[in-house]
């Protein structure tokens, strides 16, 4: 999981995650000014990106992990293309 927020209606026990990983989410400030907005998603990109390089351990645990294996970046938002795990997915590729 890779949300700041827990969705609400699903229990942790279901969901069934190994991590749950919000220091790497967006900040609280970034996420609401995005307001999952499509016409925000270049900028919020570009702002996500700077966040998540502030935090090269979690994004080197990241790295580490999709070497290993496959990994699955779960988020709770609706719009499949316009998320931070998509931009995520991107940095985790990027360089490794």
């Amino acid at each position: 999981m890779v949300d700041r927020l827990w969705p609400r209606g699903v229990s942790k026990e279901f969901a069934a995650l190994d991590i749950w990983m919000k220091d790497i989410a967006p900040s609280t400030r970034l996420r609401k000014w995005f307001a999952h907005d499509p016409a925000r998603w270049q900028e919020f990109r570009d702002r996500y990106a700077r966040e998540v390089l502030q935090k090269p351990d979690l994004l080197d645990r990241l790295r580490f992990l999709a070497r290993q294996g496959s990994i699955t970046l779960v988020y709770s938002a609706h719009d499949e293309e316009h998320n931070d795990a998509v931009e995520l997915r991107e940095l985790i590729l990027a360089h490794q």
